[in-house]
């Protein structure tokens, strides 16, 4: 893959307002996880796990999720082996973040992911007994962990 911006934006003077508001995905094969994160409080919150439709991500409600909490970027995470190698997942979620901008037109923001879903079923193991009728519970808070990362990234 070539090398990629870590941001995919539209002009600068088409940006008119600061970021405050992003929306963080965990792209799966199956499953996306979804948060919103607050650059003002540097706090990220899982909000919920979309299915994917016919392999697809569901961009209704995509873009209902957008329409509802108005957020300033978007923030994905790219999968990457330990060693910085990338998968076909890797290449799979740049495509997803290339299609967030071109429909949605905000700036999309990408970070590795590495271990994000590992570290969330870590700390959800602490609360809860994770199985497969509560993966989307991992999902959503991998969402949260990227935006979180993105955010320590800013500082």
């Amino acid at each position: 893959m070539q090398d990629m911006p870590d941001t995919l934006e539209p002009e600068p003077k088409a940006r008119k307002k600061p970021i405050q508001t992003v929306l963080g995905f965990d792209f799966g094969a199956k499953r996306i996880g979804i948060a919103s994160g607050q650059t003002l409080t540097g706090h990220a919150n899982p909000l919920l796990t979309l299915s994917n439709v016919n392999n697809k991500p569901d961009w209704v409600k995509i873009e209902s999720l957008i329409n509802e909490w108005k957020p300033q970027a978007l923030i994905v995470g790219l999968p990457y082996l330990l060693d910085g190698t990338e998968t076909d997942m890797t290449l799979r979620a740049d495509k997803f973040a290339r299609r967030l901008h071109g429909r949605f037109g905000l700036p999309v923001f990408t970070v590795s992911e590495t271990l994000s879903s590992f570290e969330a079923e870590e700390q959800l193991k602490q609360t809860k007994k994770i199985g497969k009728q509560n993966k989307h519970e991992i999902d959503k808070l991998a969402a949260a962990l990227i935006i979180e990362t993105w955010l320590q990234e800013q500082k």
